[in-house]
């Protein structure tokens, strides 16, 4: 009769096979010990962190980045979500939801002694004492595809000519970037500067309404409404940023942004520390790099975005910041939500 063989783990023991155990589990403890850290973005920003920007930082701190790309809103949601049990260790967001995540607790204060770059941005781009910070500042104006507009657009009005039929795409509002169109379209209806316009909210959807037949798309996906652009079935894009447009036309696609004489915007990106998130050291090790001038001139030359840390030098080429608005973010955080269901009642 044929014996069994196998070898349990007792009878390992206790004939002294333990190392041979051990150097079978040892795979498993190795990938234990790697140092890993998940951070949140936006989905837009993959591209070059992960190509551009991360590889970078791995090497310099030893570690392995794990991107969650998506949108602001999204990252907000997980992290309401995983408060008892936090997955992701850094989240960037866009400064209006950053308010919010502040407001409920959901990230935690930097602190100069381990994020030293910290006291050296520029005024404004640190929030809350701390809450979080600005590491770039991409700006917005309207993206159009070079095969199809033979000059840039001159004015945000333009999105609205009946020649466009079905060529525009614009961005939801559950995206950020999508108070651009908003904010353009007061501006538009009452005459009023960006400064008093972006109060008029009522006038801005009655405008917007009006944009409806020119509507190829309403996007939540940038990269996907890019794509739409470089394929030439989308002829412009309303609200779209320096960060998502411009890379693509350093690639070589067809596609470029314009700032409206009638101005662009200022939209300062934020990096935090999620509130009792994994491997705490390691996010102020990440965030500091982020604020890094040696990150920061990555982002500026990969990712056409002003840095906030002063000892970057800029490219040419990038608008003034007279040319740019920053809206009221805290009104704009506060009645976000109230304009997202009436964007879902009266746009889609």
């Amino acid at each position: 009769m044929a014996r069994d063989f196998r070898v349990s783990r007792r009878t390992a023991l206790k004939f002294g096979l333990g190392a041979v155990a051990g150097g079978l589990a040892m795979p498993s403890i190795v990938r234990a010990e790697t140092k890993e850290i998940v951070i949140g973005g936006p989905a837009g920003a993959a591209k070059y962190f992960n190509a551009d920007l991360f590889p970078v930082i791995e090497k310099k701190l030893g570690i392995k980045i794990l991107y969650e790309g998506t949108n602001s809103l999204t990252n907000l949601q997980k992290m309401q979500a995983d408060k008892a049990q936090p997955k992701m260790s850094v989240v960037v967001m866009d400064d209006p939801v950053m308010l919010v995540a502040a407001d409920q607790g959901l990230i935690t204060a930097l602190k100069a002694a381990s994020v030293t770059n910290l006291d050296k941005l520029v005024d404004g781009a640190v929030h809350r004492n701390g809450l979080w910070a600005n590491y770039q500042k991409p700006w917005a104006g309207i993206a159009y595809s070079t095969k199809r507009l033979g000059t840039a657009p001159a004015s945000w009005a333009e999105l609205w000519e009946p020649k466009y039929a079905q060529k525009i795409i614009v961005p939801s509002l559950s995206n950020t970037e999508g108070f651009w169109t908003l904010l353009a379209a007061a501006h538009l209806e009452t005459g009023k500067p960006y400064k008093e316009a972006q109060y008029e909210i009522d006038a801005a959807f009655k405008k917007l309404k009006s944009l409806k037949d020119n509507l190829l798309n309403v996007y939540t996906n940038a990269p996907q409404a890019i794509n739409l652009l470089e394929q030439g079935e989308a002829w412009m894009i309303g609200g779209q940023f320096s960060a998502y447009t411009l890379i693509r036309k350093a690639d070589g696609s067809p596609v470029d942004l314009a700032v409206p004489a009638d101005g662009g915007f200022a939209m300062p990106s934020g990096l935090a520390k999620v509130t009792g998130g994994p491997n705490g050291d390691l996010a102020d090790a990440v965030i500091d790099m982020f604020l890094s001038p040696e990150a920061q001139s990555i982002l500026a030359t990969k990712a056409f975005v002003a840095p906030t840390n002063p000892a970057t030098p800029a490219p040419a080429g990038f608008p003034g910041s007279s040319s740019l608005f920053a809206p009221d973010w805290a009104f704009f955080a506060k009645e976000r939500p109230g304009w997202v269901d009436r964007w879902n009642k009266e746009m889609i």
